[in-house]
């Protein structure tokens, strides 16, 4: 006999036909994963994440040990510990950090150590550009020189600087209705003759008005408290002016001593040539002329001086060769003054000179008047002397003169 035949085995189908039909159920699980791993995502430890660096304050307040992440600015190297150097460097082993650029107390300070693997980028004797830089540095929140520190750093950069907004074209400053109107059409000695008499009706200053002036006129257009210093650049407080070694003072641009007229109503006072700066760049620039080289200044970096002259950082040397014509215009030696006059020469001593005029009037040329520069102008025109700089307003003004 035949053996029965074996019954037909049923062909597998790949899946059921209710999953054919409603795929929902699948759909659910992989969304009911994905989930899971979020929400177990967010339950890790805030430790391991990147969590925002604390602030100097809160690093101040939170000396227990623990490791952070703290962002701050570079205000000087600790040397004790009520001390903080903001110049002449002695060591690239300590930077203080501060929530302000400007800061000088020195409770508001965190202490930070610079271990050997950060010295060459952030010890201050090897990269004293760092002052006023911001940073974030991470390490152990413990007393360093017997101060609030941190210490044993385990990572040390410069802080991202945010995506900054775009900047509108700013509009010319507003002159009055034919303000050089009666400079029309005229160039050489005629223009500067007219130039003379638009500008030379001023309201004039007291050398205490000064300070508010300044204050006024040079305030940092992100911080109303604080003025911008004219070599370092830097962001100061306004409540910082006097004589201190970290203080700003009231820098005579034509240096005073050039034609002699000290500190005394009239280009001793007018604010157009008068400018916050650090006190010890101050003196380090002194009477010097303005030509190109030289050494780096230590506290001002992209400033230049040698034995006669001082070259100015490139943001600011052509508001340095307007202020310069601007005095040579104004001064013509009728108001009881010396003729102040430009030259082409340096070590012009006490002389009613200033150079390098070659020099500036290229300066004039590459660094066109900007919005920081153009708002002073106009403060100086509305509030406190009733003129203006016609080389802010025209800067071809130098080459139709002086050419």
């Amino acid at each position: 006999m035949n053996p029965a035949p074996a019954p037909a085995v049923p062909r597998r189908r790949h899946g059921s036909a209710a999953t054919r039909r409603n795929p929902l159920p699948a759909v659910v699980v992989v969304l009911s994963l994905l989930l899971a791993g979020i929400v177990a995502q967010s339950a890790i430890a805030p430790g391991s994440q990147a969590a925002a660096p604390l602030t100097v304050a809160q690093g101040i307040a939170t000396q227990n040990g623990s490791t952070s992440a703290v962002t701050g600015f570079v205000v000087g190297q600790p040397a004790a510990e009520s001390t903080v150097l903001r110049s002449g460097f002695t060591a690239d082993t300590a930077i203080g950090i501060a929530d302000s650029a400007a800061e000088t107390n020195t409770a508001k300070i965190l202490y930070v150590q610079v271990t050997t693997a950060y010295r060459s980028q952030f010890g201050l004797q090897s990269s004293p550009s760092l002052m006023g830089r911001k940073i974030d540095v991470t390490g152990q929140l413990t007393a360093y020189f017997s101060h609030p520190g941190l210490k044993s750093p385990s990572a040390m950069a410069f802080s991202a600087a945010p995506t900054p907004a775009p900047t509108p074209t700013p509009s010319p400053s507003p002159t009055p209705a034919n303000y050089y109107g009666a400079a029309a059409g005229k160039t050489g000695s005629a223009l500067e003759a007219s130039l003379h008499q638009i500008i030379s009706v001023q309201q004039k200053l007291s050398y205490d008005q000064v300070w508010d002036a300044l204050k006024d006129t040079d305030q940092d257009p992100g911080n109303s408290n604080n003025v911008i210093l004219l070599y370092t650049g830097r962001s100061q407080s306004k409540a910082t002016n006097g004589g201190g070694v970290d203080d700003w003072n009231r820098e005579h641009v034509w240096a005073k001593s050039h034609g002699d007229f000290g500190t005394a109503t009239g280009p001793g006072t007018d604010v157009h040539h008068l400018r916050p700066t650090d006190v010890t760049v101050n003196s380090a620039r002194g009477n010097k002329d303005f030509d190109l080289g030289g050494t780096q200044s230590a506290e001002a970096p992209g400033n230049y001086t040698d034995a006669d002259s001082w070259e100015p950082r490139s943001a600011v040397k052509g508001d340095v060769a307007r202020m310069i014509m601007y005095m040579a215009v104004r001064y013509e030696g009728g108001d009881g003054f010396a003729d102040l006059e430009m030259n082409n020469l340096v070590n012009n001593g006490t002389a009613p000179f200033m150079g390098k005029m070659s020099v500036l009037l290229e300066w004039n040329r590459i660094d066109p008047p900007d919005a920081f520069e153009q708002r002073r102008n106009q403060r100086i025109y509305e509030q406190w002397q009733g003129n203006r700089n016609p080389f802010v307003d025209h800067p071809e003004y130098a080459d139709a003169i002086w050419n």
